[in-house]
């Protein structure tokens, strides 16, 4: 499992992780019974500190997307978020408004939005 975290970027750093994650699992990298690395395999490589993936892996399955025993580690439970209508377009929303509060026209818009979907989807099967 590859990711990494961006010293610029002004989410927290478990944000970024769970993003990361959340990217893999989408674009079918990390499937449906696929162990994840360690906590401090993770935070070693990342050189964050353990509570930091910690908390990203309690966020994940919070969402339904992981599966943590202790003892034996975090598996991916779902390919889906366990997510309503309401909760997915919320972000969503405020994305697009932090876009068009930019200045950036609707073209520009969609432009970005179908970069970043060609990214997420980048090696999907």
């Amino acid at each position: 499992m590859f990711i990494s975290i961006d010293e610029k970027d002004r989410r927290p750093i478990y944000l970024q992780v769970v993003d990361e994650i959340k990217a893999l699992i989408a674009r079918g990298e990390l499937k449906e019974g696929t162990p994840l690395p360690p906590v401090r395999q993770v935070a070693a490589n990342l050189g964050v500190n353990l509570n930091t993936i910690a908390t990203a892996y309690r966020e994940l399955q919070e969402e339904g997307l992981i599966s943590i025993k202790h003892g034996a580690g975090a598996i991916v439970t779902s390919s889906r978020a366990n997510n309503s209508d309401d909760n997915l377009r919320r972000p969503l929303k405020a994305a697009l408004t932090q876009l068009v509060l930019a200045g950036l026209s609707s073209t520009e818009i969609l432009e970005i939005v179908a970069e970043e979907l060609k990214q997420l989807f980048k090696g999907a099967k």
